[in-house]
């Protein structure tokens, strides 16, 4: 539940430098952010320690203050966020300011995951803006005496609508500071409320579902723009660390002298640590602390380490990828079952089987992790780029052993994030050192850092069997998958993956085949695993729609056409309903409100494949593919076109993206994600893999992790927005699925090549 508050009624508020004469914010009542760890806070109207959030401050000036309480990384969540606000408001967007907030629980979830930034917050912030914009009207009705009717918000002044008089959102400001909040029209609040507000009927909004510029964006192309690197305080120190190579080692003998020797080096000490295993807890390692960030590095070079790796030295991917193999080769752990899918393949008139592998994955963003720590007089204060601050206090508190209160944590702009950057453990390093050596210190991650010691996307082996009648239709599915699950880095025994895992892109399988079986194998984590954009949907959708085209291929069938098949009639899906006992959480939005339905599915696979113009009669050496996906609540199909030489170079000529993410706040940064979302899943695929060797991670830096070069770029990629006003649905992560399988299946289309494991790398040529 969500209630408003007139935060400038308030002086303990007001004397704490909260800028503006007229402020709101929400209030969370009964909803603390339990996932994170963080205790429910009881909100009564009378305690001045409410957690009222998502402030939005109006000054006598005119000027309107919105605080975005989440992480922005070039997604443009702070643009996005004060969009919706200043649309309900009846704002002029030129007199919007958008600050950031810090790290704190009374804003709500405030870890920048999972696409939630809009699809979370969208109802929150159009009711603190409709609310606003309610009291501004009253305000000038009180004003001119006049009845309330009579008065109409619009773009930043209330207008007295039958003598045409006006007044700015400024000159009323104080007035509406007086003003107790209204309710919400229609709901049932026991409230010192006077009225009720509403909230904008779609046809009269003016920014939402208009494009418009990152906010952000003229400081980016001048260089102001400040990230977690650029952060600094005067006389602060720079900090590099040598941490284990292999996961949890320990240290056996160090030439610590060596590296004290080093022009610069001011400390060299071992990294001080509470509790070394799990979640995003430091590694532990040596702290080389100099003057400069070369000298530092120039140190730890110096320490010539010798350590004991541990268990986790027998970790070998190459083996590993066996044992995932074999997994998949045999029955497991059923997650869904529908039908009889033993009779259903013992009366196939044909049966289809394939294997499919997707490697690690390192998140690689341009920005390596920082963080600048301060420690003085017991409390804790960092600057860095994180997406989850809250996280980041929260723990930091727990692993220094001090008060909630006395951390604080400020968030700088991310060069980068892709799910790195809330898995806070550069944090925690950062202020530990600064509480050992009582100088603020700046951890500086390197390439080399950033790769070696990621929370590797995970590892996975896929198996599917597909069984056909005499005309070429599906009768059975039998899917497997096997993967070391997130849940391993918080507890190392975990076997199987997450329901929540699970429920990206396996166990939510849309397709109408009448008999279905889904299985999960066992697999055990040798090395840090965490979630990467798009997480598990990754190996799910490229499995998953590069066997649809497989079966149209043995059917003899158009693959898109025999996909839209396989997806049957337009229905909404119940997990529930079809007695099939599926531990599904969607994506922890309400399924009344984000049901699967197929009929949007499809919508998007055939507006892809209209725009791109859809054939299979193409010259030798070219070939179309397409695939269809939902995930994060949203709905994306990638058509490719491909060109593929007698050599086995690559040509990627088009690319449409059709999206159908529910109302689109800002279609411009929408574009720019599926965009962004398509180049990210061909990087991925193109030449990247992490591989490991007795435990160690065997890349380094872009020589052997190589990211897409511009050379290997699509010539385009063009994207179809589809009109929609449904619930908003993700929009960060849903154009990386589809990609990689539209794309294998343009490349067999062109050469009879089938792509089962990635990255492609040289198999074209092979």
């Amino acid at each position: 539940m969500i209630k408003i508050e007139n935060v400038s009624r308030r002086d303990v508020l007001r004397a704490g430098g909260i800028g503006g004469a007229f402020i709101l914010g929400t209030t969370l009542i009964g909803c603390g952010d339990k996932s994170n760890g963080l205790t429910e806070v009881a909100a009564t109207k009378d305690s001045a320690l409410e957690p009222l959030n998502l402030f939005v401050s109006l000054n006598e000036d005119g000027k309107v203050q919105i605080l975005c309480h989440r992480a922005e990384m070039g997604q443009q969540a702070r643009t996005g966020l004060a969009r919706v606000i200043a649309d309900e408001l009846e704002a002029d967007w030129d007199k919007i300011v958008v600050v950031q907030t810090e790290g704190e629980a009374k804003y709500g979830d405030q870890n920048t995951d999972g696409s939630t930034t809009i699809r979370a917050d969208f109802t929150r912030l159009r009711r603190i803006g409709a609310s606003a914009r309610s009291m501004l009207e009253r305000a000038a009705s009180q004003k001119w005496d006049v009845p309330l009717k009579e008065c109409s918000a619009e773009l930043h002044e209330v207008v007295h609508k039958p003598t045409g008089r006006r007044l700015g959102y400024g000159e009323l400001a104080s007035t509406a500071a007086t003003l107790d909040p209204p309710a919400y029209e229609g709901e049932d609040i026991e409230a010192i409320v006077t009225n009720s507000y509403s909230l904008k009927e779609p046809d009269q909004w003016r920014y939402i579902g208009k494009a418009a510029a990152s906010v952000d964006l003229d400081d980016m192309l001048v260089g102001n723009a400040i990230y977690g690197q650029d952060v600094s305080l005067p006389g602060m120190k720079i900090a590099v660390i040598a941490r284990p190579p292999v996961l949890y080692g320990k240290i056996t003998s160090a030439d610590l002298d060596a590296a004290k020797n080093v022009p610069g080096v001011l400390h060299v000490l071992e990294m001080p640590i509470g509790e070394n295993k799990g979640g995003f807890n430091p590694v532990g390692g040596i702290a080389v602390v100099a003057e400069t960030t070369w000298a530092a590095i120039q140190g730890r070079n110096a320490l010539s380490i010798e350590w004991d790796d541990g268990d986790n030295s027998d970790y070998d991917s190459a083996t590993y990828r066996k044992e995932l193999e074999a997994s998949v080769a045999s029955p497991q752990k059923v997650v869904r079952n529908k039908g009889d899918i033993d009779t259903a393949f013992q009366s196939a008139a044909q049966t289809i089987t394939a294997d499919y592998y997707v490697p690690h994955l390192a998140h690689a963003q341009m920005e390596p992790p920082a963080a600048l720590a301060q420690f003085l007089d017991g409390n804790v204060e960092v600057w860095t780029s994180t997406q989850n601050p809250q996280q980041a206090r929260l723990d930091l508190a727990r692993i220094m052993e001090i008060d909630y209160a006395n951390v604080r944590v400020n968030n700088a702009l991310l060069g980068g994030g892709f799910g790195r950057k809330s898995k806070p453990d550069f944090v925690y390093e950062a202020a530990l050192l600064a509480r050992a050596l009582n100088i603020p210190i700046k951890v500086i991650w390197t390439r080399e850092d950033d790769i070696q010691h990621d929370y590797l996307h995970t590892v996975a082996a896929q198996r599917i069997e597909g069984s056909l009648d005499p005309d070429g239709n599906l009768t059975g599915w039998r899917q497997r998958v096997s993967f070391p699950s997130i849940s391993s880095i918080f507890n190392p025994a975990t076997e199987y993956g997450s329901a929540g895992e699970l429920g990206l892109g396996f166990s939510d399988n849309p397709f109408a085949v009448p008999n279905l079986r889904l299985e999960n194998g066992k697999a055990k984590g040798k090395i840090r695993i965490g979630w990467l954009r798009s997480v598990n949907n990754i190996q799910h959708a490229f499995a998953t729609q590069s066997f649809a085209a497989e079966l149209a291929h043995a059917a003899g069938r158009d693959p898109k056409d025999y996909l839209l098949e396989l997806i049957g009639e337009d229905r909404i899906i119940d997990l529930a309903q079809e007695g099939l006992e599926v531990d599904y959480s969607n994506y922890n939005q309400s399924y009344d409100e984000h049901p699967i339905d197929t009929g949007r599915l499809k919508n998007v696979i055939r507006t892809a494949a209209d725009k791109i113009g859809w054939r299979t009669d193409l010259p030798e050496g070219h070939g179309m593919g397409i695939a269809g996906h939902r995930s994060f609540l949203s709905y994306v199909a990638t058509a490719v076109e491909v060109k593929v030489d007698g050599d086995g170079k690559l040509e990627i000529q088009n690319v449409w993206v059709a999206c159908d993410c529910g109302v689109a706040v800002n279609p411009e940064s929408v574009r720019a994600q599926m965009e962004g979302a398509s180049v990210f899943a061909l990087s991925n695929m193109f030449e990247s893999a992490i591989t490991a060797s007795n435990g160690r991670v065997d890349q380094s830096n872009f020589h052997d992790y190589k990211l897409l070069r511009i050379n290997n770029s699509p010539h385009q990629v063009n994207v179809e927005m589809i009109k929609s006003n449904a619930a908003p649905g993700g929009v960060g992560e849903p154009g990386t699925p589809p990609f990689a399988p539209a794309l294998t299946n343009a490349i067999f289309a062109a050469t009879g090549k089938r792509i089962r494991e990635l990255p492609i790398g040289d198999q074209l040529s092979a």
